[in-house]
């Protein structure tokens, strides 16, 4: 018998699991296993010339947005597809109205608004005391609730390697928002010069499996706007609970976490949450570009076609498991994307749009470096700073949060609003648009 690392569906994304199993046959003899599973001639036969229609139909109009619009755009579909509606008569206001298909969910986005923190005097972020509690499946729901609707950034799913926060104030028990600590990007150029990594080190020696992203940074408002509260989240992810997480869950000491700016050096005044945090450091910007998605069911047209007429790169990309029982290609969808484009004749520029983000990199210890680069061992690390979360959120209240306060005291514009989107499941596009495009990235 040997170890196999199992993916695991959950709602959270693709999750990685420990367990005992037999070892994974190689790639071909899954292959011709799957195949005589899946016979070809079985498969939903997509029309290429309908498909091209539809597929520039729908990047012609996301192209036609800046990255902004383009941002909103994409949570209000996630929102309709996440929490569908029905329309049903009304007997109170003799009308048809709009209600959410799943009560379920509509009772907990009701619980979860009950849970925020919101200050009563100026000075009330003194007394908090975060606790990161990690997801269960009680928190699972709340979890995803607060993400989608705190925030106008899409809550996308991360393949591998997650663990999901709900930060709360010990002393009230409120919410102060979410953060999901994920698999690493593989290739960030600036990150990886600065750390002298070669890449057969980074990724043939599982290297990358000793840092993590900090993929989902949200605080609750008025935290965020009144006090900064987005340096408090991106702080704690440095802390001891992460680390101890992360080595318990996954096996790998956590040595370095990246995290990256929404909208790089397009943001007025260039700055972002991490520009000037102590203990994260600036690497410079990415090359990459924002990439313009067809609507859920043009995707779905895509992964069929792909699955008809390229069924080998298909398996490749969504079926075959690598030695460990992990996938053996990442970023299935993305990949199926890309490939499919220039088959079907889309043209570059409504696929993408040139888009930097800044990226960010805390090391935890004072060698990382060498470490990532295998030029020490584990037992050889020292730490750089105190990651305890008392030490941390000390650092968040003394050299940012009081000054802000203090500042927005001077104007007059302390915020008591808590900016939660969940109106977003009964609203038009362009009652979308109009109401929250001003605070995209907010």
């Amino acid at each position: 018998m040997a170890k196999k690392i199992k993916v695991v569906n959950t709602l959270w994304g693709d999750e990685e699991q420990v367990v005992k199993t037999n070892e994974i046959s190689t790639v071909d003899e899954q292959w011709e296993t799957w195949l005589k599973q899946n016979p070809i001639e079985d498969f939903e036969h997509i029309d290429e010339q309908v498909l091209k229609e539809t597929v520039m139909s729908d990047l012609t109009y996301a192209s036609n947005m800046d990255v902004r619009e383009y941002t909103l755009y994409q949570k209000w579909c996630e929102v309709k597809e996440r929490y569908p509606t029905s329309i049903n008569f009304s007997s109170i206001t003799n009308q048809d109205e709009l209600y959410m298909n799943d009560v379920k969910q509509k009772a907990i986005i009701e619980t979860v608004k009950q849970k925020f923190w919101m200050p009563k005097e100026p000075d009330d972020y003194a007394k908090l005391k975060p606790v990161l509690k990690l997801h269960n499946g009680e928190l699972a729901d709340k979890w995803n609730a607060i993400r989608t609707f705190s925030s106008t950034m899409k809550n996308n799913s991360n393949i591998g390697r997650n663990l999901f926060y709900v930060i709360e104030d010990e002393v009230t028990e409120k919410y102060l928002g979410v953060i999901c600590i994920s698999s690493d990007f593989l290739d960030l150029t600036p990150r990886d010069n600065a750390i002298g990594w070669p890449r057969d080190v980074k990724t043939k020696q599982n290297m990358i499996n000793h840092t993590a992203i900090g993929s989902t940074i949200v605080p609750l408002q008025p935290l965020g706007f009144n006090y900064m509260g987005g340096k408090l989240l991106a702080l704690l992810c440095l802390s001891d609970t992460v680390q101890k997480d992360w080595k318990e869950k996954y096996g790998d000491v956590l040595v370095g976490v990246t995290t990256t700016s929404l909208y790089g050096n397009t943001k007025s005044g260039g700055l972002s949450q991490y520009d000037g945090l102590e203990h994260w450091n600036k690497m410079g910007f990415s090359s990459g570009s924002v990439a313009f998605e067809p609507s859920r069911s043009t995707k779905k047209m895509i992964f069929d076609w792909l699955k008809e007429k390229h069924t080998k790169k298909y398996f490749e990309w969504w079926e075959a498991k690598n030695t460990q029982g992990l996938p053996l290609k990442r970023d299935h969808k993305n990949r199926s994307l890309h490939f499919a484009y220039p088959k079907l004749g889309i043209p570059k520029e409504l696929t993408r749009t040139e888009h930097q983000r800044g990226i960010y990199f805390s090391p935890l210890y004072n060698n990382t470096n060498e470490f990532l680069c295998k030029q020490i061992t584990e037992d050889k690390l020292v730490k750089s700073f105190d990651t305890s979360i008392d030490t941390l959120t000390e650092i968040w209240k003394t050299k940012y949060a009081k000054g802000r306060i203090r500042q927005l005291q001077k104007k007059n514009n302390v915020s008591y609003e808590n900016l939660f989107y969940d109106d977003l499941i009964y609203l038009s596009w362009e009652d979308t648009k109009a109401n929250y495009l001003p605070q995209v990235g907010r």
